[in-house]
């Protein structure tokens, strides 16, 4: 019975870790929000607004880029990488499937 209980709490604790350990990997991080404005402060105007907007989808945008990247290293690379040089180089169909998100851009 206290192998149990013990066992019972145990799972609960690891439960509550991952499910901790995931709400804060979802919050936004505070760093990088903007201040909020305060109360006397003045309206923004539409000339005070930045006149490029944030590059929409940057993660995919950079997801790209790192793919690309690492398979021309792949392409140049001496060595085989324990044999999987050549499937690590087929990275075109990530590639493409990224791409095409891009293109599905309802934003």
């Amino acid at each position: 019975m206290k192998t149990r209980i013990v066992s019972v709490l145990a799972l609960a604790s690891l439960i509550l870790a991952f499910a901790f350990l995931a709400t804060a990997l979802a919050a936004p991080n505070k760093a990088n929000l903007p201040a909020a404005p305060a109360a006397n402060a003045l309206p923004a105007t539409p000339a005070a607004m930045p006149a490029d907007p944030a590059e929409p989808h940057r993660q995919i945008r950079e997801a790209l880029a790192a793919l690309r990247r690492a398979k021309e290293h792949m392409q140049h690379a001496a060595h085989d990488f324990g044999g999987h040089r050549v499937e690590a180089i087929e990275a075109n169909q990530a590639i493409k499937h990224l791409e095409i998100c891009l293109k599905y851009d309802k934003d």
